[in-house]
């Protein structure tokens, strides 16, 4: 598919190409509409330009569910769990 910016838009915008795609997929991961591999290959950046771009936006790096929270808490309380029983021993 093949997406038609008119140059008008695009001229006041005050970006160049490049920069406006970097931006749509930028804002298009912050919205949680693409995943950060597909927003990668639609502005054309490797992962760490990608994250770098997300940066100087302050906008999220990952996005985590309430899910990937309680699972990474369960993980750490496992991980303090374990360090309690090598000090006892």
């Amino acid at each position: 598919m093949t997406l038609t910016i008119p140059d008008e838009v695009l001229q006041t915008s005050g970006l160049s190409e490049r920069e406006l795609l970097i931006e749509i997929a930028c804002r298009l991961y912050d919205a949680e509409k693409l995943d950060k591999t597909p927003a990668c290959r639609l502005c054309g950046l490797s992962r760490v330009e990608f994250e770098d771009e997300l940066h100087k936006r302050k906008l999220p790096l990952y996005h985590l569910s309430v899910e990937d929270f309680e699972q990474d808490m369960k993980t750490v309380e496992a991980m303090r769990q374990s360090d309690k029983g090598r000090k006892a021993g």
